[in-house]
């Protein structure tokens, strides 16, 4: 399949800010909101570690533990993301 994709010179992660996010890095699942974005890392807040999906579809994760304080994950760690849950 062939798709027209026009670069804005927006980062893709720019384009999220505000938005819950599921990011499936190398080691682990991170979620919460997005609120800050440079070229190496994305700034979670309300973020927690996801350690149990359960099932994609629900609106809960089975086992997601609770950060203290904002989160920084690495963009190069980032396999996909998305607003899921």
């Amino acid at each position: 399949m062939k798709r027209l994709v026009v670069d804005d010179g927006t980062n893709v992660f720019e384009q999220l800010i505000g938005e819950r996010l599921t990011l499936f890095c190398m080691n682990y699942i991170y979620t919460g909101k997005l609120i800050g974005v440079n070229k190496t890392w994305v700034l979670l807040t309300e973020a927690s570690i996801v350690y149990e999906t359960g099932e994609l579809c629900d609106n809960t994760w089975q086992d997601a533990q609770r950060l203290p304080h904002d989160w920084r994950v690495n963009c190069a760690a980032v396999e996909s993301f998305g607003v899921l849950k």
